[in-house]
């Protein structure tokens, strides 16, 4: 019986143990595809930015926004 017992135990650690494994390895996972969605949002940010302006043929400036809008802005894209 307690032969049984303990193996039982020690079958129920090594599948604790492997769904930890798994469970690191989904959120790696889920950090790199975040940072290459991210990366390309930036990058078709910026092929439209360059498109609008070959379109206007550079009539349309991106203006700096003001002290407050820029502060509200860096505020609310911090990371949390």
């Amino acid at each position: 019986m307690k032969l049984k017992t303990t193996a039982l135990l020690i079958a129920s650690l090594l599948i604790l143990s492997g769904c930890d494994q798994a469970e690191k390895s989904a959120q790696q996972l889920m950090g790199k595809a975040a940072e290459s969605a991210k990366q390309a949002i930036d990058d078709t940010h910026k092929a439209a930015e360059q498109a609008l302006s070959d379109a206007t043929g550079g009539l349309i400036s991106k203006k700096e926004p003001a002290d407050e809008d820029r502060k509200k802005t860096e505020s609310s894209s911090q990371d949390i």
